[in-house]
């Protein structure tokens, strides 16, 4: 599979966040200010970049080699958890303000199901390191568009005439549903089921 193929796919036809949902919580938390938005989607990208790749490299040279596969789901959350802690003390040292803005969210990155659902699709469709990598990449990237696209539709409804039963969570989802929908238009463009998942 062309390694730019999978990142475009990645990022448009199976956006993590908006074809699976996952991810969720701090995309509905942080979307709420653009500034916050960018920072939480460059810590995705970055977490998201660096742990499938190492989490293919314990796959597929410590789990198998030792016959531990059961063991994946605590290899791949210490290594998300390591990465995100890391993000996390870089940026309370270099952004304090935006450490403040995102909060409870940074740290929540650990248990961010877009990043391990992303760590067990690379296993699911059998992905060389290469292809681990770009997925990482264009997964982060998509939540990261995804979540600058919702940022800047929330500042614009503010001065939206909402229907009361509509604010807050309720418009969001839905607009977030809509999102879905826009990004389902490139599913004629590139599929991902060229990899059999």
């Amino acid at each position: 599979m062309d390694v730019l193929l999978i990142i475009i796919g990645a990022i448009l036809t199976n956006n993590i966040l908006l074809t699976t949902f996952f991810g969720i919580c701090p995309f509905i938390g942080v979307s709420g200010e653009y500034q916050a938005a960018a920072g939480m989607g460059m810590a995705v990208v970055f977490v998201l970049t660096l742990t499938i790749p190492i989490n293919w490299l314990i796959e597929h040279f410590l789990l198998q080699p030792l016959g531990i596969e059961y063991l994946r789901f605590i290899a791949f959350i210490i290594t998300i958890a390591f990465l995100v802690q890391i993000v996390e003390m870089f940026v309370a040292r270099f952004s304090p303000a935006l450490y403040n803005a995102l909060g409870i969210y940074l740290p929540l990155i650990t248990v961010n199901c877009a990043i391990f659902g992303t760590s067990l699709f690379m296993i699911i469709w059998k992905l060389n390191f290469v292809q681990s990598a770009a997925l990482g990449f264009g997964a982060g990237v998509g939540w990261a568009l995804a979540i600058l696209a919702m940022a800047a539709i929330r500042e614009r409804l503010r001065f939206a005439p909402i229907p009361k039963g509509f604010e807050g969570p309720a418009i969001t989802l839905i607009t977030a549903g809509l999102m879905a929908l826009g990004f389902a238009g490139f599913s004629g463009m590139i599929h991902m089921q060229a990899f059999g998942g």
